[in-house]
């Protein structure tokens, strides 16, 4: 049986305009395949509440599992947790045990659980929350979609909340060789070999260094003993002559 799949939906116009960097697609695509899920796809879109729902609505359809990051906080452009509402067609409201979560963790602080905190407990009709322990403010899954903050260490303490709820299959194992030879001089074998396990994942990846091409080959899957037949296969394939 196939591994389950998934996407990433990354939100934010921070991220489009260049002035955040984002680093939760790669610690996803790390947990995912430790958890034996396959990254499959990922997007990226400003905030907009139309551009959300298409994505969402195409992903969801498409894969096993979508994962949503940014857009879940206090200010007027979150709009992440109503335009996830709106792609499910349900309602969004202030919910009682996320509302609770906030008045408690505000209480301990000695600080107000405004009109824009509260902003944080507005829940789709229907939806998981998902654990917060860095900040409480809780993300959601409903349907096949776990909707979590944009912030890398809060981000990966949702991964972290959400994935032992989910079901995955064999762990993606891995295998590399570097070799000083050009992709041009052994794309011929690599391709050979990719077809003569099709159940395996071939990977060329090129670099030069100190004026000389080299390629880094990459080969993944499930089964430890296929990886280390092909590997064998490959390295005999690609050894300079």
């Amino acid at each position: 049986m196939a591994n389950p799949t998934a996407a990433m939906l990354v939100i934010g116009d921070e991220i489009l305009s260049g002035r955040t960097r984002d680093s939760n697609m790669h610690h996803l695509a790390q947990e995912l395949t430790r958890h034996g899920i396959v990254l499959k796809e990922a997007r990226m879109v400003a905030d907009d509440t139309a551009a959300i729902v298409a994505a969402v609505n195409a992903l969801r359809a498409a894969h096993d599992h979508v994962f949503t990051s940014g857009g879940i906080g206090p200010t007027h452009d979150d709009i992440t947790a109503d335009a996830i509402a709106a792609a499910f067609g349900v309602a969004i409201g202030v919910r009682d045990d996320a509302r609770a979560i906030l008045a408690a963790h505000y209480a301990t602080t000695g600080t107000e659980l405004n009109e824009a905190r509260l902003r944080m407990a507005r829940i789709p009709d229907g939806a998981a929350l998902i654990d917060n322990p860095v900040s409480k403010a809780p993300g959601f899954s409903l349907g096949n979609v776990h909707v979590m903050a944009g912030v890398p260490n809060i981000f990966q303490a949702m991964v972290a909340s959400v994935l032992p709820t989910l079901t995955g299959g064999d762990p993606l194992l891995s295998q590399s060789l570097r070799v000083m030879r050009g992709e041009g001089e052994i794309a011929k074998p690599l391709g050979e070999l990719a077809a003569e396990f099709p159940d395996l994942s071939f990977g060329s990846y090129p670099f030069v260094r100190d004026g000389v091409y080299g390629t880094n080959l990459v080969i993944r899957g499930t089964d430890a003993a296929r990886l280390d037949q092909a590997m064998a296969r490959l390295t005999a394939a690609v050894a300079p002559a």
